[in-house]
């Protein structure tokens, strides 16, 4: 029989056996997952011709804003129009009392009837003296005479008509009247309010947006870019080349009709590194309205460049890197340049990857030189589902 030492012993190496054994296979478990070829999504690099959209903050304007002002003091006797209405040219906004200048029509009338009654009469004097000169009853003198209270008094009913037609323009004036079609703005007084010429509010405001201005900004390093892809020998001739824009509305929606950049500003501004730019859109619907926020959004038509999702690329140290994948299936981070110009979703490369090279599109964060991987290349009709 055994002791009972003896049979501890043989227990002992037992478990030292197992224990070997499962340090073993977890090992070569690790060794294997080690060895194992990960797979990505991966993209081959081709040449390609596509149109992206860069978006820039823009205010709306329209194409007048008219400041409506009383030319006469008085009272708001009347509001005939709301803050938002619109409104055409000619078409009454406010009633301003002042019975002055009705009194000076009807004052002028009567100067226009005293006028006439005294040209009558120094008509009828020429007409009795005239065969009395003829007949040598009387000296030429007094035909001369009646001759000159006849001018005088055609110069007075002229004069006493000029004053009725001034007496009308000014009781004209208390009648405001819109200038332009538009749409009308804040109103700051209200019945009985007292204004004049002098007066630091206008009545209101009337913004004409048969056509509107989107006012937005280029930084330098866009504006040569534009100017220089554009073809025309003159900066006007550059601008008037350059593509027509669209508008993006606050609801996010794509407004109906595009326009046309029409000015740049000379001067870029120091502080900013931008220059101003304005571009017309017509608004035939009056949806537009002045003072809005908007986007203008501009084409970038490209041909026979490299351009890859965003997404395959990370950001270090102000620098961009891809993962490209050499044929062996092992990977290098490569450094890349990019237009900065983008539309959010794609970036132009300008240098560090060429046609034929062949990029991943996941994992590009974790993935470090010198890895093996398995690359599961994508259909560009899939990778590009955005870009037109």
């Amino acid at each position: 029989m055994k002791t009972t030492m003896q049979i501890g012993l043989l227990f002992l190496t037992g478990l030292t056996l197992a224990s070997c054994g499962d340090n073993k296979e977890k090992a070569a478990a690790a060794a294997a997952a080690a060895n194992q070829v990960k797979e990505y999504k991966a993209l081959d690099i081709q040449l390609r011709s596509a149109t992206l959209n860069t978006d820039f903050p823009a205010s709306i304007q329209g194409q007048q804003n008219i400041d409506v002002r009383p030319r006469i003091e008085g009272y708001i006797e009347k509001i005939y129009v709301d803050e938002g209405a619109v409104v055409k040219a000619g078409q009454p906004l406010f009633k301003i009392n002042d019975p002055q200048y009705e009194q000076a029509v009807r004052t002028a009338d009567a100067g226009i009837k005293t006028a006439q009654a005294q040209l009558s009469t120094a008509k009828l004097a020429v007409v009795k003296v005239k065969p009395l000169v003829d007949k040598e009853i009387v000296s030429k003198y007094e035909l001369e005479s009646a001759q000159y209270s006849y001018d005088s008094a055609v110069a007075a009913l002229a004069s006493a008509k000029a004053a009725m037609a001034n007496a009308k323009v000014n009781l004209s004036y208390t009648l405001v009247t819109s200038p332009v079609n538009g749409v009308v703005g804040s109103i700051p007084f209200r019945l009985g309010s007292l204004v004049s010429s002098t007066t630091t509010d206008a009545l209101t405001t009337v913004s004409s947006i048969g056509n509107v201005y989107a006012y937005f900004a280029f930084n330098e390093k866009l504006l040569l870019s534009f100017t220089k892809d554009s073809t025309g020998t003159s900066f006007a001739g550059k601008i008037a080349k350059l593509p027509k824009v669209s508008l993006i509305l606050a609801d996010g929606t794509l407004y109906a009709e595009q326009g046309k950049i029409e000015t740049v500003n000379g001067l870029i501004n120091t502080a900013t590194g931008s220059a101003n730019i304005r571009a017309r859109f017509a608004n035939p619907k009056g949806i537009v309205r002045s003072g809005s926020s908007t986007t203008v959004r501009i084409p970038n038509v490209l041909k026979n460049a490299i351009i890859i999702p965003q997404s395959a690329s990370y950001e270090l140290q102000d620098k961009h890197f891809v993962v490209v994948v050499a044929k062996d299936g092992t990977t290098k981070n490569v450094a890349i340049t990019v237009d900065e110009d983008t539309d959010g979703t794609y970036y132009v490369v300008e240098s560090g990857l060429k046609a034929g090279d062949q990029i991943l599109l996941e994992g590009v964060t974790s993935v470090k030189d010198g890895t093996k991987v398995k690359a599961n290349v994508q259909q560009p009709a899939t990778v590009y589902a955005d870009l037109k």
